[in-house]
């Protein structure tokens, strides 16, 4: 019988194809960490940084449980009003530290004590990370339009009057979750005696779930003053944007997306970041070997894009740069321009002002240290529609980790709608 040469071709061909897809499922899914590890070490780096020359070489499908963004929620607040007839009854001031994680919850505190007690809101200054740095409101935030926002809401000045800087201030110590009966109790008493105060304003608490109902009027400019207050001076946004447009790419083979880990190497070694007592296996911080494994573990390919918090490339993030090879902190992306100006001495304020807009628009955003800085970013990407949040510390264990599918390491902040956003955005 008569073999038609093109049906022996096409057998050929569909075998070869099956062959090939058997290899890359094997290899993308199935292969242990260590193979992995083992394969990536292979690979020979004159330097750290991966040149774009170097990607040629790389897969050219990406795997990954890429999530698509779900629908951008609004604002469903109302905007408080200031009463016209009301004078100032006095002055509040307060300071803004630690990156702006913190900023946002030092800012939404002061707004909400300042229309309680129908003072004038001083803008403040930013103190850095050592001890006599300081910058001012407008080095890093849009002032203009956060005047203009709060505009009607509560009365702002950029400077305090030259006969308030005779006087001391009362110094309050308000925590960042501030509600209305510790005004009431524990802040009004002291305003009706001295009527300038400076807040002091401390976390007992990092997470920002929701809390228990105030006032309407009181919810809506909380949200007002979480959610729609501060935006970064445009010219540090232009920086990020720039950044972000630089990471997508360099993630051509995933479609311009990728993947942002909160990563400090210097944090990894606070006493915040050692196993929790009583429960092995469960951390609150997460190493470069451990956040690799996970995104390895669920389906993250080879030529995932990865961009790390930390400034300078460190030793210790080579295992992580071993099982990714685009792995980048902010030294190896920033226009070579900017620099100086942003990865100097005295810069911390604006690295991390750089680091929480890219985590906020990443298309996934891994959290391997908890805290503020986790939760203030899913704050910023609720609305965006941005949920594809992986926590690493909701498996109790590698193993859990390892066994379960993205679902189900999606933040609880997300899954469960727990995060305070969702109560100001509909």
């Amino acid at each position: 019988m008569a073999v038609d040469p093109r049906q022996v071709i096409g057998a050929f061909l569909t075998l070869t194809m099956f062959a090939m897809l058997s290899n890359m499922i094997k290899r993308d899914y199935f292969d242990s960490p260590q193979a992995g590890i083992s394969d990536a070490s292979s690979i020979q780096f004159s330097v750290i940084k991966v040149e774009e020359k170097d990607l040629e070489n790389l897969p050219a499908v990406s795997q990954g449980p890429w999530k698509e963004r779900d629908p951008e929620l609004r604002p469903c607040w109302d905007k408080p009003a200031l009463k016209e007839t009301e004078e100032s009854r006095g002055y509040i001031t307060f300071s803004l530290t630690n990156g702006p994680e913190y900023h946002i919850s030092q800012v939404a505190a002061a707004v909400v004590i300042a229309s309680y007690l129908g003072a004038t809101l001083v803008l403040p200054e930013i103190r850095g990370s050592e001890l006599g740095q300081r910058r001012d409101f407008d080095d890093v935030y849009d002032v203009e339009k956060f005047m203009k926002r709060m505009e009607g809401v509560i009365k702002i000045v950029k400077e305090l009057p030259a006969e308030g800087e005779t006087e001391r201030p009362a110094v309050v110590k308000v925590p960042n979750r501030v509600t209305e009966d510790f005004i009431r109790q524990n802040i009004e008493p002291v305003f009706q005696r001295k009527s300038y105060l400076r807040l002091a304003v401390f976390f007992p608490s990092t997470n920002l779930k929701k809390i228990k109902k105030q006032s309407k009027e009181f919810e809506s400019l909380s949200c007002l003053a979480s959610f729609g207050a501060l935006d970064l001076k445009p010219e540090i946004q232009e920086v990020a944007n720039s950044m972000v447009e630089r990471l997508k790419a360099l993630s051509q083979k995933s479609d311009g997306r990728f993947v942002a880990v909160d990563l400090r190497v210097d944090v990894l070694d606070m006493k915040g970041c050692k196993e929790e007592e009583g429960a092995p296996g469960r951390k609150s911080c997460y190493n470069a070997q451990e956040i690799g494994e996970f995104l390895r573990k669920l389906g993250f390919g080879v030529d995932t894009t990865i961009y790390l918090t930390q400034t300078w490339w460190h030793e210790r993030l080579n295992v992580l740069k071993e099982m990714f090879p685009k792995s980048y902190t902010k030294d190896d992306i920033i226009p070579a321009e900017k620099k100086g100006k942003f990865l100097g001495s005295g810069s911390a304020e604006l690295e991390k002002a750089l680091d929480f807009s890219i985590c906020s628009q990443s298309d996934v955003f891994v959290p391997a240290i908890s805290g503020l800085f986790y939760g203030n970013v899913v704050g910023k990407r609720v609305p965006s529609g941005r949920t594809q949040i992986l926590v690493p510390h909701q498996a109790s264990t590698a193993a859990a980790a390892a066994a379960s599918s993205p679902s189900e390491l999606i933040s609880s902040y997300v899954a469960r709608r727990r995060h305070m956003a969702y109560s100001c955005y509909c």
